[in-house]
């Protein structure tokens, strides 16, 4: 008959060797669970790290860039046009990069800018302009660029006399803000307003240029 005190002892030995393998297990268990989030925490940080080597590559980054700087500008060429228009266009892009008009006298209607007529094509231009010449400066990389100097030449006869009023004095407006502006033109009620031109007269062999000081 075996001994009981051995008996006794040896299961007392046993359960002290499964208490002691369930623990060895359940650590081992948080080891492994502390190497998964750790490898899952190392694939996050690789999949962000592939992510911004892609967006920041030279081709998606400078397209980025651009696209930004495009909003910008027909942000600006936007506010622009719906004061040239007295309110009717407003200016945008659409998915493809092509320049589009809101007609707000049309229910809001979008359509491609190249649908406008000969006249609203040139206050949309002039709208682009305008907006280049005071958004250059934050559009450049250094923020030292300037744009001084505008020459804007012609599509001012297509305009009624009213909004001819109002593109001139507009241009007035930017040459009030320390730029020049030159415009080349034959509208005389254009002309008139500009306060130091260049009449050009055509002879019968040659050509005159005078200036003109108003």
């Amino acid at each position: 008959m075996p001994d009981p005190s051995r008996l006794r002892d040896a299961c007392v030995a046993a359960s002290a060797d499964s208490r002691t393998a369930v623990e060895r297990l359940d650590a081992d268990r948080q080891r492994a669970a502390g190497h998964r989030a750790e490898r899952e925490a190392v694939a996050d940080q690789r999949a962000i790290h592939e992510l911004l080597a892609s967006e920041l590559g030279p081709r998606r980054f400078e397209a980025w860039l651009l696209e930004e700087a495009l909003a910008s500008l027909v942000a600006g060429a936007s506010e622009r046009l719906e004061q040239l228009s007295s309110g009717r266009y407003a200016m945008a892009i659409d998915d493809k990069k092509q320049f589009e008009v809101i007609d707000h006298a049309n229910a809001d209607e979008r359509r491609l800018a190249r649908t406008l007529s000969g006249g609203e094509t040139f206050l949309a231009s002039l709208a682009l302009a305008l907006a280049l010449a005071e958004r250059v400066t934050e559009l450049s990389g250094s923020g030292r660029a300037s744009l001084d100097a505008i020459f804007l030449d012609e599509g001012f006869g297509t305009l009624d006399p009213d909004t001819l009023d109002v593109v001139a004095s507009a241009i007035e407006e930017l040459g009030a803000s320390g730029r020049m502006v030159g415009v080349v033109s034959h509208v005389r009620e254009l002309a008139d307003r500009v306060p130091v031109r260049f009449e050009v007269r055509r002879g019968i062999e040659s050509s005159t240029v005078e200036r003109v000081d108003v």
